[in-house]
This record gives C-alpha cells, structure tokens and sequence, in this order.
C-alpha cells in the first residue's frame, strides 16, 4: 500500500514546515550525488531556507564559481555585468567626493580662487573663520591643561623636597663658621664656633701663631703669640 499523495502548498505551520525542508534537502543532496556518481555530471545545488540558513552542494572536482563560468558559456549570459555596473556607479561616485574635497582643501589653504565668486568666496571666508576659531579654542584648552598638569607637578615635588628637609634634619642656618673675638676676652685672634645663635659661645676654639714661627704672623688674627682654649 503507497503513500497517498500530498497537496503541494506552503506548510503553514513553521515548525512542520522547517522539518519538511530539512528532510527534502537530505533527499535533493543524496540524489545530486548518485546523479554525479552514476552519470559523471557535474552537478551544483545552492539552498536558503526561510529563515536565511545556506546549504550548498557541488559536484567533487568542480567548484560553483567553475559552474556557474560553464553556465555563462552555455547560455551567452553574464551574472555579473549588473553588479560590475555598480560597482562602476559606485567608484564614479566616491571619485566626485574625492575630487571635490581635494578642492574644497586647496581653496582653504588659499588655492583655486579664480573660479569663485563673491558668495562663494564669503561662504569660504566664514567657514575658515570658523574652523580658525575652533583650531584657537582646541589651543588654549590644550595651554591650560598643560599648565595645571606642570603646576601640580611643581607642588608636588617641593613637597616632596620639604619632606626631605624634614627627614634629614636640614636647617637654612650655617652649622659653623668664623667668629672675630677682638670685643671678646683681651685677645686678637679668630675662633671657629660650632652650631649656631647663642650656643655657639660656648662652643668656640681660638688659635693664635707662636713666636717660633715667624713665617705664619702673617696669617695671624691678632698680635699675642700663644694658643689657647676659649
């Protein structure tokens, strides 16, 4: 007993009609095969189902491009001259865009302006007053930042420095230095004080040159000839 026949009608229903295609196109690739084994064709198949899935099927040896160049042949067709016309439509077209802007950039750095008129001419005049006015703006912004990045960045490293003073105990005033005692204690001579402002006094030697050593009056401070503890 056979199958009995079906009404040939889109299926309705999505999802017997998704199982249908599904099976048939097994069925289509299993014949195109037996077809390219059995006859030695060359056989190609290209499928979308209704949700946009691509199947395909092409005979080994062969490629689609290879049949569909056998198919121009046989026919005297090209598949190809409309979409090579657009192509040509769509390179004339970004050629006008390139030409015009390559103009446009001429007539804004002052070339081309023979062929312009008075409205062109202050429709160019006002564009580049805008731009001029745009470029400053980006310049100015550009100042600012830099100076407050340079700002912060002085701060910051003479904080860092006083935290180094602190760290290392430096002090602005001198640690030693030369005192003349000639108001002191009835002696002429120099003394070395060590530390600083009152403490100094009590931290004070003085020298003086001997009168054996005549070659080194001259770099006495004072005249008495002997040394002593101040």
């Amino acid at each position: 007993m056979g199958r009995g026949k079906i009404e040939i009608k889109r299926i309705e229903n999505a999802t017997n009609r998704q199982v249908t295609y599904s099976k048939r196109r097994t069925g289509i690739m299993k014949k195109a095969r037996e077809l390219t084994v059995l006859c030695d064709a060359q056989v190609a198949i290209i499928m979308f189902s209704s949700t946009g899935k691509y199947h395909e099927f092409c005979s080994p040896g062969t490629d689609i491009k290879g049949i569909f160049d056998r198919y121009q042949q046989a026919t005297g067709t090209s598949l190809w001259i409309e979409q090579y016309e657009n192509m040509q439509r769509t390179l004339s077209h970004l050629k006008d865009i390139n030409r015009n802007l390559r103009t446009e950039i001429r007539q804004r750095m002052g070339e081309d302006l023979d062929g312009l008129e008075f409205d062109e001419l202050r429709g160019l005049e006002q564009n580049v007053d805008a731009a001029l006015k745009e470029v400053r703006q980006r310049k100015y912004h550009v100042i600012t930042t830099q100076t407050e990045t340079y700002k912060k960045k002085v701060k910051h490293s003479f904080e860092a420095y006083k935290n180094m003073q602190q760290e290392l105990g430096m002090r602005e005033d001198p640690a030693f230095g030369f005192v003349d005692n000639a108001a002191g204690a009835g002696w002429d001579g120099a003394a070395v004080a060590l530390g600083g402002g009152a403490a100094a006094a009590a931290d004070m030697y003085a020298f003086r040159v001997v009168p054996s050593q005549p070659n080194l009056h001259g770099m006495a401070y004072g005249g008495s000839h002997d040394m002593r503890l101040g």
